[in-house]
């Protein structure tokens, strides 16, 4: 099985110029724990995830300091990223090695959708064949 079968294709994503409110009103409304921002050819250029939105909000002690800054600025740069092609146990190994929990897909360096860490488990244990 492979990313292209299990991913999430329809997942927003930000813009270089998109605020931490964006992000914090995305993940909320999308309910999906991390986002890509891409470059205008929608490249993944970062990832943001809760886990970013939560730190920052405790160094800074407030919300609406942070509302109107750059989400960019507290996103994780060049982040990894996998084909479609790859297989899920592969991209599995690659994401728990590297302590990743959301793996951005790309076609030709076009962000096509993310799998989270989660739904590759729950993949091959849906796919793994039970004795008889």
């Amino acid at each position: 099985m492979t990313l292209r079968e299990v991913l999430h294709a329809h997942v927003p994503n930000l813009t270089a110029q998109s605020t931490f409110r964006d992000a914090i009103d995305k993940m909320d409304v999308y309910q999906f724990p991390a986002l890509i921002i891409v470059n205008e050819d929608r490249s993944p250029i970062a990832v943001i995830t809760e886990g970013d939105v939560s730190r920052a909000a405790q160094e800074q002690g407030s919300l609406l300091r942070l509302s109107e800054l750059p989400a960019l600025q507290f996103a994780s740069k060049e982040p990894k990223t996998a084909g479609p092609d790859m297989e899920i146990s592969d991209a599995l190994h690659m994401m728990q090695s590297q302590g990743l929990k959301v793996l951005p897909v790309v076609d030709d360096s076009l962000f096509i959708g993310m799998v989270l860490r989660v739904d590759l488990m729950q993949a091959m244990l849906m796919d793994a064949v039970e004795p008889a």
